[in-house]
């Protein structure tokens, strides 16, 4: 008899199949089936050979609701219900936070050598740098990681191997108030130089904040890279592949900005480097603003305000931005316990379609399958978020690959408001951001 020798992820992958056929205590037929094959020795994997199937599950998930009411653990209790009632034996414990302090959480417990089977948060790279992470093949069926937006599947890889599994996304527009540009006689801009010249419309109409430039603490990096893109350039050179900060297109992208926009008065009362994304939106959902870059849930804020506003693809210097931001949330799971076959299951039903549009629709965020994406933009119900939809196979996602991120997105969160302050030189800071870059690689 000649043993077929199977490796870890074949295993995983045979016990899932097995079950979906003939259910967790079928096991007599699939027994005797592999005993024919030469292969009984690969059931202990599969945990058919005696001893207990119980097993706890520990997921920390982030919070997408903005109270209460719409709280992400209502979604999970939900999911979890369901998951356990088809599968005895495996229970689901969820712990959601805020992402104020998701991320720290996680650190926290990973760095108490308590890390949970699976993260929801922000990052996953310095994890799979530590060799922390389940790579996503272990985990997931083939066709569930064949449904996976091939963009937001790619940015979840290091070194070629994909560690972060996307879980959701969204892409910028820009909005602008439909009141206050039609009082003004203005039509949405598709330039810089007719956003300027609207912004100016838009001041000696006596609006607050004819744009809104959020470049404070809260998610400067996001502001930042939607105005690099439109400016032609980015963070990260793809040709290359390393940072490129201080670029010809980045630094004339905030020398544009800072004579154009800042020193004009054209961006409010408030200084763009205190200025929130959080503030910025909740102005907009008060009527306070002409323009502003958005993501899908600043609708559900502006129309429970009774806000007009419509949405464009973000000016760029000589027409629309022909690439968007990109922004996308992870899920993982830690080696720690050992739990990579349990988990698996889990994730495979996590990403079901049905419960990717459902967990989409609840908080007006993009799916990160195709077949979700499919049946959304298809769907009448889900129209006001066609024009993200679009622009996803557009955008570009933070360079989240890299280990560097979390400490060069951190830098631009302090430093890049100085860029656009007066007697301020954008080249110089960008410089220094770039230095920041190229130390932090070279430290990985």
């Amino acid at each position: 008899m000649t043993f077929r020798k199977f490796s870890n992820v074949g295993v995983r992958r045979f016990c899932v199949q097995r079950r979906r056929r003939t259910g967790r205590t079928g096991r007599t037929g699939t027994i005797a089936a592999v005993s024919a094959l030469g292969l009984t020795a690969v059931l202990g994997g599969c945990g058919v050979t005696g001893g207990s199937d119980e097993v706890t599950l520990k997921l920390v998930a982030a919070d997408y609701g903005d109270s209460p009411a719409n709280s992400s653990q209502k979604y999970w209790d939900k999911l979890v219900k369901a998951y356990e009632a088809e599968h005895p034996g495996v229970s689901i414990d969820v712990t959601v936070y805020s992402w104020n302090d998701v991320d720290a959480k996680v650190k926290a417990m990973v760095d108490a050598g308590e890390a949970p089977d699976m993260a929801q948060i922000g990052a996953y790279a310095d994890y799979a740098a530590k060799d922390l992470l389940y790579p996503a093949d272990d985990l997931l069926s083939i066709p569930v990681q064949a449904d996976l937006v091939s963009q937001l599947a790619d940015a979840g890889q290091v070194d070629s191997v994909q560690y972060g599994i996307p879980f959701a996304s969204s892409t910028r527009l820009l909005f602008y108030n439909k009141t206050l540009f039609e009082k003004a006689g203005l039509n949405p801009p598709t330039t810089w130089k007719e956003l300027a010249a609207d912004a100016a419309a838009l001041k000696a109409e006596g609006v607050k904040y004819p744009y809104a430039l959020p470049l404070g603490p809260e998610e400067a990096q996001a502001e930042t890279m939607q105005w690099l893109l439109s400016g032609g350039g980015g963070y990260t050179d793809t040709d290359l592949g390393t940072y490129s900060i201080d670029s010809t297109e980045n630094v004339a992208t905030f020398d544009w900005l800072k004579n154009n926009l800042v020193g004009k008065g054209l961006t409010g009362p408030v200084a763009p480097g205190e200025l929130n994304r959080a503030d910025a939106f909740a102005a907009f959902a008060a009527g306070d603003v002409g323009m502003l870059n958005g993501h899908p849930s600043l609708m559900q804020m502006a129309e429970k305000k009774g806000v007009k506003f419509g949405m464009v693809p973000m000016p760029g210097v000589e027409g629309p931005t022909k690439m968007s931001m990109g922004v996308a949330d992870w899920m993982m799971a830690f080696k720690q316990n050992g739990h990579a076959e349990q988990v698996g299951e889990f994730l495979n039903f996590v990403y079901d379609e049905q419960n990717v549009l459902d967990f989409s629709r609840e908080y007006d965020l993009l799916p990160v399958t195709n077949s979700a994406s499919t049946v959304m933009t298809a769907a009448k119900e889900d129209a006001d978020l066609k024009p993200f939809l679009e622009e996803l196979p557009l955008s570009e996602l933070y360079p989240v690959g890299r280990t560097s991120w979390a400490a060069v997105s951190a830098e631009i969160k302090k430093q890049i408001g100085t860029t656009v302050t007066s007697g301020s030189s954008p080249s110089l800071i960008l410089g220094q951001l770039q230095s920041t870059a190229t130390r932090a690689e070279s430290a990985e």
